[in-house]
């Protein structure tokens, strides 16, 4: 007499149970979506969990980066030595002075600076291994401030070779090695910070193109190599930027660039010295207080203010500032001309017209400049000669 009401009963359960069932896994069409959720604080979104790439991804990629530089040295510190130069003095030979270098060629010829040798009575070159010989000058420069001297090689010595300077670029990781403050061998890693610095040299003239890097470069790394990682010299460390405050690294150093490297080192080899070719201007870059002082139709270009008389640019004709007038409270020269293109090559900054001077020319060259003079445009060809010597 019970049955059914106990069957109802049960097929309510059933019922009840199938309704809580569906609305826990979402899937009934009716489901209410204005129920509460988890507190925004327990809730953790998955994307803002911290995720770190397992230690297997982050070794190799360190160890091989440290493996690099680890072959580079134990390939390339052979090659670099250390020179000291003597002074004889009262019938006695005193140390005059210590720096680096690297073999240019099989032959035993070594490049360094002119700075580090200039002077000297007798010259060492110090090897990787301790094995010191006598050395020779075989010549320097010093407008670009590089020498090379020439020792026997030890066995199994190796030339470094040079890099390619269009290959570099800001940014790029550079190593130096030498021996700052006596310590052989030492390595140095930065980049290069820079491209296109002019630096000045141990003469009236200037370096142009120097690489700048971040490199420490310290005293007794002068005449050492800065490298690529393909272990090719891009530049020879020559100096450092200190403020006037003390006489060591602050992070900014220049080396002599691979091209004028390239041209220079030779020369001294072959000739024992290297003849530049000269223009005979002073100047620097068209500024907005020259352009409204002088109502220059252009923005850019390299103001001659001053011709050298007697020099080539002089005898072709070239004109120098001629007046001085004041703006805004600033006194500039004018009246010189202004070089827009140098071999139809466009001319932006002074350095442009340097760096092509020097790098493209030789005594006794032609070059065309297209020179900007009373707000017209006209050629002239000058005919280089060599520097004076003063």
């Amino acid at each position: 007499m019970h049955t059914k009401p106990r069957n109802r009963r049960l097929l309510f359960s059933l019922f009840l149970l199938l309704v809580v069932t569906s609305l826990a896994c979402g899937s009934f069409a009716n489901a209410d979506t204005s129920q509460p959720t988890l507190p925004p604080a327990v809730q953790v979104p998955v994307a803002t969990l911290p995720v770190e790439p397992p230690t297997s991804v982050l070794l190799p990629q360190i160890a091989s980066e440290d493996q690099v530089l680890v072959d580079l040295y134990a390939r390339l510190n052979p090659s670099v030595v250390n020179i000291t130069i003597y002074t004889s003095a009262g019938g006695q030979t005193l140390a005059l002075g210590q720096g680096s270098g690297f073999v240019y060629d099989a032959a035993g010829y070594i490049v360094t600076n002119a700075h580090v040798v200039h002077g000297a009575d007798e010259i060492e070159v110090t090897f990787y291994d301790g094995l010191t010989r006598k050395a020779e000058l075989v010549g320097e420069d010093l407008h670009s401030d590089l020498a090379v001297v020439k020792v026997d090689l030890p066995e199994g010595i190796q030339a470094l070779p040079l890099g390619d300077m269009d290959s570099l670029a800001v940014g790029q990781t550079v190593v130096a090695i030498g021996n700052p403050f006596g310590l052989s061998g030492t390595l140095t890693r930065g980049i290069i910070s820079a491209l296109g610095r002019t630096i000045p040299a141990l003469t009236i003239f200037q370096i142009p193109q120097a690489i700048q890097t971040d490199a420490a470069i310290n005293p007794g790394n002068s005449g050492g190599p800065l490298l690529n990682l393909n272990g090719e010299v891009i530049g020879v460390n020559a100096q450092i930027e200190t403020n006037g405050t003390s006489n060591s690294n602050v992070g900014v150093g220049f080396a002599i660039p691979v091209s004028i490297i390239q041209r220079v080192a030779p020369s001294l080899v072959e000739n024992g010295e290297y003849t530049w070719a000269w223009l005979g201007v002073r100047g620097g870059d068209v500024t907005p207080t020259l352009v409204e002082a002088m109502k220059l139709p252009v923005e850019q270009g390299a103001y001659l203010a001053e011709i050298v008389e007697g020099g080539p640019s002089s005898k072709a004709g070239l004109q120098g500032a001629s007046n001085s007038v004041t703006v805004d409270g600033r006194t500039i020269d004018v009246g010189g001309d202004v070089i827009t293109a140098i071999d139809g090559l466009p001319v932006k900054t002074f350095d442009d017209v340097l760096i092509y001077t020097a790098l493209n020319t030789s005594p006794g060259q032609q070059v065309v400049l297209t020179i900007l003079r009373d707000g017209e445009y006209q050629d002239i060809t000058v005919t280089l000669e060599a520097r004076p010597a003063e």
